[in-house]
């Protein structure tokens, strides 16, 4: 099956009710994408396809790996994916008209004479924000197992130290009070 026509479902021969579609998705699928920020993904996409008589109920569960940069340490990352999303697709005379006035992004229309959706750029969309915007090694500690030590020791030896005044703030506080002075 090629690539392009791996992603369509021809629902239009699809009788209703549920039907379930799973992909596999690793580096080959995001070649035609720009770079991303991870890399081996080992992902599984399970597409449960919902069919009512004048509309389709998508549900994309994503699971899987991918490995990251974490923020912090700059070291390789393991990261589970694990997340779902909801997109109903609505049938309309007009689809383009309707997708441009429509303002909830999980509601899509096509046109009545359609007879295959394409799901890929909304697997390539779930499986990209099933990333978190802030990846790191661990939240506070810093002491995964993946994290780099040698970062640690540098980001831990440029904390302040407790009780010492940071330099940067000295002289501030003559500002506290002048606000309560002039009233």
């Amino acid at each position: 099956m090629s690539s392009r026509r791996e992603y369509e479902i021809a629902f239009v021969g699809l009788k209703p009710g549920l039907h379930e579609f799973v992909y596999k998705i690793d580096d080959r699928f995001f070649e035609e994408y720009n770079e991303q920020d991870f890399k081996n993904p080992r992902a599984e996409v399970k597409l449960i396809l919902e069919k009512n008589n004048s509309f389709m109920l998508l549900r994309f569960e994503v699971g899987g790996q991918a490995e990251v940069i974490c923020d912090r340490c700059s070291s390789n990352l393991p990261l589970q994916l694990f997340d779902e999303f909801t997109v109903t697709v609505k049938m309309t005379d007009n689809p383009d008209e309707a997708n441009d006035s429509e303002e909830d992004p999980d509601i899509f229309y096509i046109s009545r004479t359609e007879s295959h959706i394409d799901v890929k750029d909304w697997i390539y969309e779930f499986v990209n924000l099933s990333i978190p915007m802030q990846k790191t090694c661990a939240y506070e500690a810093m002491d995964g197992p993946h994290c780099d030590p040698q970062a640690r020791e540098l980001l831990n030896s440029m904390k302040p130290e407790e009780g010492k005044e940071n330099p940067v703030w000295k002289g501030l506080e003559q500002f506290r009070n002048l606000g309560e002075e002039e009233s």
